[in-house]
């Protein structure tokens, strides 16, 4: 039964090993329970114990948690990765190929909304590529509910707000 334990370990550190963005709770989630790997509280206490021995770190908003590798789960990976079998690195492989763009472009456009000492609702919006912010635009709304349009709307609208302002401003 560890062994088991070890081999989703080792399928969460190949996934998020294997791409150059992190991977959210639900990508990775669907994923493993698309293919019958395990079972969905299974995966979240894998998660867990991969945070605790800082294999992975996590970044969460209101909506999802995004994950990392750490140099320690790409060395656990170099010793143990071999017992991933190869039909599995495929599985995986062709997930990414199949779902590339839908999974960058979940992850690279990101926003969240937190509560002002004024009592007023921050939202910070970005557009991210490589970890690196092309656009990190932080506004101020007077609800919980505006906050959370914003944040469903910034999803949606977030390439045509970034092509007005890039054409209002660089003329």
């Amino acid at each position: 039964m560890s062994e088991t334990y070890t081999l989703y370990r080792l399928i969460v550190l190949y996934m998020l090993d294997k791409v150059d963005f992190p991977l959210t709770n639900t990508q990775i989630t669907n994923f493993i329970l698309e293919k019958d790997y395990t079972s969905y509280f299974t995966i979240q206490q894998t998660f867990s114990e991969l945070l605790d021995s800082e294999l992975i770190t996590a970044e969460s908003t209101h909506n999802n948690t995004l994950y990392r590798i750490t140099d320690a789960g790409k060395q656990a990976l170099t010793f143990f990765g071999n017992k991933i079998s190869d039909g599995i690195k495929t599985d995986i492989a062709d997930y990414f190929k199949d779902n590339q763009y839908e999974l960058k472009n979940e992850t690279s456009i990101v926003s969240d909304y937190y509560k002002t000492t004024n009592g007023d609702y921050a939202v910070r919006c970005q557009i991210k590529e490589k970890e690196r912010s092309i656009i990190d635009l932080t506004l101020h709304v007077p609800s919980k509910e505006q906050a959370q349009a914003v944040c469903r709307n910034w999803n949606v609208e977030s390439d045509n707000v970034y092509a007005l302002l890039m054409d209002q401003l660089v003329r």
